[in-house]
């Protein structure tokens, strides 16, 4: 496309810029973190427990919290949240009044601030249902965080599927169940795979919530029950209640980088091959 007189082409420029800064934020950051914490990273920093409240050992304990708590929220999100983002999809009218009721609803959830799931959580897992400070309170909490940003990014990858896969599958005569088994969630597996992407982000980088859950001790959890600390809550910890623990938190913050990248690769080469799949 052309850009004729000088408005446009300093409107250009201001884009350009703007998008510039965009992707230079998340490169500063991740130079800055990186040359902190690089240089103490280790085979045995990654399995080795902390020692000295943090400031020498490693992170083994809290790199298995931390799966432990990931894996009891996406077992908890993903039924609930694809269940319910079909069910938006396909059996509510879009715009009607229940489809504008249940998105504002969402929309409302999405922007609760964390800290206020913490106390929730807190009251009702580890309370009022005897759970305690355990991994399966941190991670029932943080499924119940991701579940607004799950839905929703689902339910508008579901709906962009074109119109002509329902007619082809109600020309095929197949069943409802079949369809959404058969075409819709692989059609729409790329959307679920950057849903599901975007949820286990915002639940490795949790950590209000995890201090009212989850708990804080280092040691190695032996069950859901335990109590763990996540790699989120040990940079925090580290950064902000241990003098000497900025070198502990910056390498710490390497490695979170570092798995949230491995999970999202995974996460999409699974939509990929799901989309790959339907398309044979």
């Amino acid at each position: 496309m052309r850009i004729d007189g000088a408005r446009d082409r300093w409107a250009a420029a201001l884009f350009a810029s703007a998008s510039l800064m965009i992707m230079a934020l998340p490169l500063l950051m991740l130079v800055e973190v990186v040359g902190a914490g690089l240089p103490r990273l280790s085979l045995e920093f990654l399995y080795a427990p902390p020692m000295d409240a943090g400031r020498a050992g490693g992170i083994g304990p809290m790199i298995v919290s931390t799966l432990a708590i990931l894996a009891v929220c996406l077992c908890a999100a993903l039924p609930v949240g694809l269940g319910c983002a079909l069910y938006l999809a396909e059996c509510v009218p879009a715009g009607s009044r229940a489809a504008r009721a249940l998105g504002y609803s969402l929309d409302v959830l999405g922007g609760v601030p964390s800290i206020v799931f913490g106390l929730f959580g807190y009251r009702l897992f580890a309370i009022e249902l005897g759970l305690g400070f355990s991994i399966l309170s941190g991670g029932l909490t943080l499924a119940c965080m991701v579940l607004p940003l799950l839905i929703r990014v689902s339910e508008e990858a579901l709906r962009a599927t074109p119109p002509s896969y329902r007619q082809a599958a109600a020309a095929l005569g197949l069943s409802q169940g079949g369809f959404l088994r058969r075409v819709l969630v692989p059609a729409a597996a790329p959307g679920i795979a950057a849903a599901l992407i975007l949820s286990v982000g915002r639940a490795l980088a949790e950590s209000a919530a995890l201090l009212f859950t989850a708990g804080y001790v280092t040691r190695l959890p032996d069950s859901v029950f335990d109590s763990g600390r996540a790699l989120a809550v040990h940079i925090y910890d580290l950064s902000m209640n241990v003098a000497g623990g900025e070198g502990g938190a910056a390498t710490t913050a390497v490695v979170l980088v570092g798995l949230l990248t491995l999970i999202n690769l995974c996460a999409r080469r699974l939509g990929q091959a799901l989309h790959r799949m339907q398309r044979a």
